[in-house]
């Protein structure tokens, strides 16, 4: 098959669209925003609905775990320990839909025009993780027996970096004993063309606070006596990067590894241009390290974005204030071969060389991931290209990505297992902003794709993923 258009749906999916797509409309219905304490309810009520719609597909030992703060869903089926495991992660949690002037459709009313679902949530990450329900879901009424074992985990803090999730699998972890993880909460390179990721950047979330006079003072009394909050974390932030865009903290790039050439080719042949990515950021010019495409950049090459600044007057008019204190939002992504952890400690020595004698500065780390990878030769990655190929009716291209998934670093650090990234959300579906949308053509050919990656994982026994890996 050279064509999408050419994919059939199997009898039984093509009967259960509609009910799928109401099940679906119900799930992204739940405000299930992790973020915001308010929304703690429809948190709590989400994870409760999809208790009970596993029940209902068939699976067994369905809980609904407590943490301190967002529940984790679980449920199983298990056939044979003669038969591998896979194990479906998801996040039910969203995040906010600030601004809500900006949509112009409910953001959580799953609204259906032509071929997009919208909602908070449709594509990051309700509508990916959904597919392999449905898929699940047609395999157990089918009336044969499954070849595979499954097990099914949903979190509910994913958007807020999943800071219980560490625990519970160290807590759980015979119980989520797997051969391999599938995650879909990544993008295809577009409608007509899937893609298969295999590289993840890692990443260090980070708080610094300037803290100067105990109080906020007249800067007519006080402006050039005293250094001001605001000033000092503007030099501060000034000097993280050279005039070449690199980040200037010392030691910063000796763990990066480089890519091999024939890895920098393929992305450079398969990957967006430089005019594509300009287009979709709506940015006239690129900007970063030198050498390297834009798209290499932010695949293969580490960054720092600050995210956020406060401190100061920030209503209408003038207030002639300094400030006690200012701060700034700081966001590494790591290449592979930097450790989170020896960045952190590289960063903290630089602010102290940075940090004038009239201030103090403090940095609150809040988010570490490791950089991940699996090799497109793994046997599982290689059946799921062999599905994309049954679902989409073309082979994937093999792509990185420059965002983090904590959760796949989890897995193979606590299980030992690797992750299968099986993205089917689109670049332009306004994740995390206005109007965000599920393209429900790749949700029905998702399923296809789901169900042919199953039917290849049950295929393969205990003894030839030892022969394998």
């Amino acid at each position: 098959m050279n064509a999408v258009e050419q994919v059939r749906p199997e009898p039984e999916a093509a009967a259960a669209r509609p009910r799928f797509l109401r099940q679906l409309q119900q799930l992204v219905a739940f405000a299930s925003i992790s973020t915001e304490p308010q929304h703690a309810g429809a948190v709590r009520a989400c994870a409760a609905w999809l208790a009970q719609h596993l029940r209902s597909v068939g699976l067994d030992g369905v809980r609904v775990y407590v943490t301190p703060r967002h529940p984790v869903v679980y449920a199983e089926k298990l056939v044979s320990p003669a038969h591998p495991t896979l194990l479906i992660y998801g996040h039910y949690d969203v995040q906010p839909v600030d601004p809500a002037a900006a949509w112009t459709v409910p953001p959580f009313g799953g609204l259906v025009r032509g071929d997009r679902l919208y909602g908070r949530g449709a594509s990051d990450d309700k509508g990916q993780f959904f597919t392999h329900l449905k898929a699940l879901e047609i395999l157990l009424q089918a009336g044969s027996p499954l070849s595979l074992n499954v097990k099914v985990l949903l979190e509910g803090e994913e958007e807020i970096g999943s800071p219980n999730l560490g625990a519970f699998i160290r807590r759980h972890r015979r119980q989520l004993r797997a051969d391999w993880a599938v995650l879909s909460d990544t993008n295809m390179r577009s409608a007509q063309q899937p893609a298969l990721t295999y590289g993840l950047r890692g990443s260090l979330s980070a708080e610094l606070a300037v803290q100067g006079p105990k109080a906020e003072l007249h800067s007519g009394i006080f402006g050039g006596a005293v250094l001001n909050p605001l000033q000092a974390l503007s030099e501060i932030l000034a000097q993280l990067h050279d005039p070449a865009g690199r980040i200037a903290i010392p030691g910063f790039y000796d763990a990066v590894r480089p890519a091999p050439a024939a890895e920098r080719a393929y992305l450079r042949r398969t990957g967006p241009s430089d005019a594509q990515l300009l287009r979709e950021a709506q940015a006239e010019q690129g900007w970063g390290e030198a050498g390297y495409s834009l798209y290499e950049r932010t695949v293969l090459r580490p960054s720092l974005s600050i995210t956020g600044l406060s401190g100061g007057y920030q209503g209408v008019g003038i207030q002639a204030i300094i400030p006690p204190q200012a701060s700034a939002k700081l966001s590494f992504r790591l290449a592979p071969g930097q450790d989170p952890l020896v960045v952190e400690q590289q960063l903290r020595r630089y602010l102290a060389q940075l940090t004038p004698p009239q201030v103090q500065a403090t940095l609150t780390t809040q988010l570490r991931a490791r950089p991940y990878a699996v090799a497109p030769q793994h046997p599982a990655m290689q059946a799921a290209a062999r599905a994309y190929a049954v679902g989409f009716g073309r082979a994937p291209v093999w792509q990185r990505s420059g965002g983090t998934i904590s959760v796949v670093t989890l897995f193979e650090e606590e299980l030992g297992i690797p992750t299968v990234l099986m993205g089917f959300g689109l670049p332009a579906d306004h994740k995390h902003g206005p109007d965000e949308f599920l393209h429900l053509p790749n949700f029905w050919r998702g399923i296809q794709t789901s169900l042919a990656f199953m039917r290849e994982l049950g295929q393969m026994g205990v003894g030839q993923l030892a022969e394998n890996e």
